[in-house]
Protein backbone atom coordinates (compact mmCIF):
# COMPACT_ATOMS: atom_id res chain seq x y z
CA UNK A 1 0.00 0.00 0.00
CA UNK A 2 1.28 3.25 -1.10
CA UNK A 3 2.15 5.90 1.53
CA UNK A 4 -0.73 8.61 1.93
CA UNK A 5 -0.08 12.40 1.74
CA UNK A 6 -1.26 13.91 4.50
CA UNK A 7 -0.50 17.73 4.30
CA UNK A 8 3.15 19.64 4.35
CA UNK A 9 6.07 17.32 4.90
CA UNK A 10 4.19 14.54 6.67
CA UNK A 11 3.38 11.12 5.00
CA UNK A 12 1.69 8.08 6.33
CA UNK A 13 4.69 5.61 6.90
CA UNK A 14 4.73 2.13 6.51
CA UNK A 15 5.59 -0.03 9.73
CA UNK A 16 6.37 -3.72 8.80
CA UNK A 17 5.67 -6.46 11.31
CA UNK A 18 2.35 -7.81 9.89
CA UNK A 19 1.72 -9.35 6.42
CA UNK A 20 -0.43 -6.14 5.65
CA UNK A 21 1.67 -3.14 6.40
CA UNK A 22 0.27 -0.66 8.85
CA UNK A 23 0.52 2.74 8.37
CA UNK A 24 1.87 5.67 11.05
CA UNK A 25 0.35 8.86 10.50
CA UNK A 26 2.39 10.58 13.18
CA UNK A 27 5.76 10.48 11.49
CA UNK A 28 6.85 12.70 9.19
CA UNK A 29 8.33 12.29 5.86
CA UNK A 30 11.81 14.09 4.96
CA UNK A 31 13.77 14.94 1.52
CA UNK A 32 17.09 15.31 1.69
CA UNK A 33 17.06 19.12 1.98
CA UNK A 34 15.03 19.17 4.88
CA UNK A 35 17.36 16.30 6.85
CA UNK A 36 20.15 18.31 5.77
CA UNK A 37 18.65 21.61 7.47
CA UNK A 38 17.74 19.21 10.38
CA UNK A 39 21.09 18.45 10.69
CA UNK A 40 22.91 21.69 10.27
CA UNK A 41 20.44 23.36 12.96
CA UNK A 42 21.17 20.44 15.59
CA UNK A 43 24.93 20.92 15.18
CA UNK A 44 24.62 25.23 15.00
CA UNK A 45 20.83 26.50 15.83
CA UNK A 46 23.09 29.77 15.64
CA UNK A 47 23.64 29.83 11.65
CA UNK A 48 22.25 32.40 9.85
CA UNK A 49 19.26 31.56 7.41
CA UNK A 50 21.37 32.99 4.49
CA UNK A 51 24.61 30.88 5.78
CA UNK A 52 22.30 27.71 6.12
CA UNK A 53 20.92 28.02 2.82
CA UNK A 54 24.23 27.88 1.25
CA UNK A 55 25.12 25.27 2.78
CA UNK A 56 21.57 23.21 1.86
CA UNK A 57 21.53 24.57 -1.50
CA UNK A 58 18.84 26.70 -1.49
CA UNK A 59 18.42 30.60 -1.89
CA UNK A 60 17.22 32.00 1.47
CA UNK A 61 13.64 32.41 1.13
CA UNK A 62 12.89 29.20 0.23
CA UNK A 63 15.34 27.66 2.83
CA UNK A 64 13.35 29.97 5.92
CA UNK A 65 9.90 28.63 4.66
CA UNK A 66 11.40 24.94 5.17
CA UNK A 67 12.68 25.80 8.88
CA UNK A 68 9.23 27.38 9.63
CA UNK A 69 7.45 24.86 8.47
CA UNK A 70 9.64 22.26 10.46
CA UNK A 71 9.09 24.74 13.48
CA UNK A 72 5.73 25.36 12.85
CA UNK A 73 5.00 21.23 12.50
CA UNK A 74 6.56 20.47 15.95
CA UNK A 75 9.93 19.22 14.24
CA UNK A 76 12.23 21.57 15.73
CA UNK A 77 10.84 22.66 19.35
CA UNK A 78 12.87 25.22 19.91
CA UNK A 79 16.58 26.51 20.44
CA UNK A 80 18.82 25.84 23.11
CA UNK A 81 22.27 26.97 24.96
CA UNK A 82 24.21 24.01 26.33
CA UNK A 83 26.07 25.31 29.51
CA UNK A 84 28.37 23.67 31.09
CA UNK A 85 27.73 21.84 34.27
CA UNK A 86 30.98 22.53 35.83
CA UNK A 87 31.44 25.61 34.98
CA UNK A 88 27.27 26.63 36.53
CA UNK A 89 28.19 24.25 39.91
CA UNK A 90 26.44 21.40 39.04
CA UNK A 91 29.42 19.18 38.84
CA UNK A 92 27.65 15.59 39.90
CA UNK A 93 25.01 13.41 37.70
CA UNK A 94 23.09 11.40 39.44
CA UNK A 95 20.24 8.78 38.24
CA UNK A 96 17.51 7.80 40.30
CA UNK A 97 15.51 4.88 40.06
CA UNK A 98 12.04 4.81 41.83
CA UNK A 99 9.82 1.80 42.27
CA UNK A 100 6.38 2.71 43.88
CA UNK A 101 3.94 0.64 45.98
CA UNK A 102 1.02 2.12 44.89
CA UNK A 103 0.17 2.09 40.70
CA UNK A 104 -2.94 4.06 38.99
CA UNK A 105 -3.14 6.97 36.72
CA UNK A 106 -3.98 9.15 39.65
CA UNK A 107 -0.43 8.67 41.32
CA UNK A 108 1.24 8.50 37.89
CA UNK A 109 -0.27 12.21 37.53
CA UNK A 110 0.85 13.33 40.75
CA UNK A 111 4.19 12.37 40.44
CA UNK A 112 4.31 13.99 37.23
CA UNK A 113 2.80 17.31 38.64
CA UNK A 114 5.70 16.76 41.78
CA UNK A 115 8.35 16.52 39.88
CA UNK A 116 8.12 19.01 37.10
CA UNK A 117 8.20 21.38 39.96
CA UNK A 118 11.88 20.67 41.11
CA UNK A 119 14.23 22.55 39.11
CA UNK A 120 16.95 20.03 39.73
CA UNK A 121 15.37 16.96 37.65
CA UNK A 122 16.68 17.21 34.09
CA UNK A 123 14.49 14.43 33.38
CA UNK A 124 12.07 11.97 34.59
CA UNK A 125 10.63 9.01 32.63
CA UNK A 126 8.09 6.61 33.34
CA UNK A 127 9.77 3.04 32.37
CA UNK A 128 8.60 -0.66 32.23
CA UNK A 129 10.84 -3.64 34.12
CA UNK A 130 11.58 -3.86 37.24
CA UNK A 131 11.18 -0.11 38.37
CA UNK A 132 8.73 2.51 37.27
CA UNK A 133 10.70 5.42 36.83
CA UNK A 134 14.47 6.79 35.80
CA UNK A 135 14.96 10.26 36.99
CA UNK A 136 18.21 12.25 35.69
CA UNK A 137 19.59 14.94 37.87
CA UNK A 138 22.25 17.66 38.46
CA UNK A 139 23.13 18.94 41.71
CA UNK A 140 26.40 20.76 42.82
CA UNK A 141 27.38 17.83 45.66
CA UNK A 142 26.01 14.64 48.02
CA UNK A 143 24.99 17.02 50.01
CA UNK A 144 21.97 18.63 47.86
CA UNK A 145 21.62 15.29 46.45
CA UNK A 146 20.66 14.18 49.82
CA UNK A 147 18.39 17.04 50.24
CA UNK A 148 16.98 16.47 46.70
CA UNK A 149 16.41 12.50 47.44
CA UNK A 150 14.54 13.72 50.63
CA UNK A 151 12.42 15.79 48.46
CA UNK A 152 11.46 13.92 45.73
CA UNK A 153 10.44 11.02 48.07
CA UNK A 154 8.59 12.91 50.23
CA UNK A 155 6.15 14.30 47.20
CA UNK A 156 5.72 10.77 45.99
CA UNK A 157 1.96 10.02 46.85
CA UNK A 158 2.38 6.38 47.76
CA UNK A 159 5.35 4.88 49.77
CA UNK A 160 8.64 3.92 47.27
CA UNK A 161 11.82 2.29 47.14
CA UNK A 162 14.67 4.27 45.65
CA UNK A 163 17.91 3.15 43.99
CA UNK A 164 20.49 5.98 43.19
CA UNK A 165 23.45 5.94 40.41
CA UNK A 166 26.02 8.65 41.08
CA UNK A 167 28.01 9.44 37.40
CA UNK A 168 31.62 9.04 38.12
CA UNK A 169 32.64 9.98 34.12
CA UNK A 170 30.17 11.08 31.17
CA UNK A 171 30.98 8.91 28.09
CA UNK A 172 28.88 10.27 25.97
CA UNK A 173 26.01 12.98 25.80
CA UNK A 174 24.14 14.44 22.90
CA UNK A 175 20.94 15.55 21.91
CA UNK A 176 21.45 15.09 18.13
CA UNK A 177 18.63 13.21 16.22
CA UNK A 178 19.25 11.45 13.19
CA UNK A 179 15.96 12.78 11.31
Amino acid sequence: MPAQNTGIGQNLNVIYGSSAPVLAPDMQQFDRIDRKILDILQRDGRISITDLAQQVGLSATPCADRVRRLERTGVITGYHARLSPKDVGRNLLVFLEIKLAVKSDEVFEKIKNELHNIPDVMECHLVSGDFDYLIKARIPDMHNYRTLLGDILQRLPSSAQSRSYVVMEEIKETFYLQA
